[in-house]
């Protein structure tokens, strides 16, 4: 497992989305676009109901996540994250994780689920193996 610099955390910690990338039983990629924090070293997303992306993970836990900042470099280049790793499903705890970044995404005042009594649903945990992209935390420089 690879750690993360403090400028990719800082990127994973803020309101930016992430791209998911799992992959189809044909092998071809499906991408979603979720929310992500940190606990620990490992990026988590929560969902409330069984997906496309979870049952490709269960099947193949390779997984790639970017994300896109609002940084643009010296050379006029915007920066994004790229993190390669190995995702793992847990059932429950997904309204909770929601609850937490709702409170990144959408504001300190909000609810989330919006509904009473939602679903345990499931959290997704990933496991870096790589840290890439063009920014600090790539690879190089």
């Amino acid at each position: 497992m690879a750690l993360l610099p403090e400028s990719a955390r800082a990127v994973l910690e803020s309101d930016a989305l992430a791209h998911l990338v799992t992959i189809n039983q044909d092998g071809s990629p499906q991408v979603s676009i979720v929310w992500v924090g940190l606990e620990g070293d490992e990026i988590v997303s929560a969902h409330l109901r069984e997906q496309q992306k979870l049952r490709n993970v269960r099947r193949d836990p390779r997984v790639a996540l970017s994300v896109e900042t609002p940084v643009t470099n010296p050379i006029g280049l915007r920066e994004y994250l790229v993190v390669h790793g190995r995702a793992t499903i847990e059932e429950g705890g997904a309204p909770e994780l929601l609850q937490r970044l709702a409170h990144t995404y959408l504001g300190p005042e909000v609810t989330f689920p919006p509904m009473p009594d939602p679903p345990p649903g499931f959290r997704l945990r990933i496991a870096v193996e790589r840290v890439g992209g063009i920014g600090p935390w790539a690879e190089g420089s």
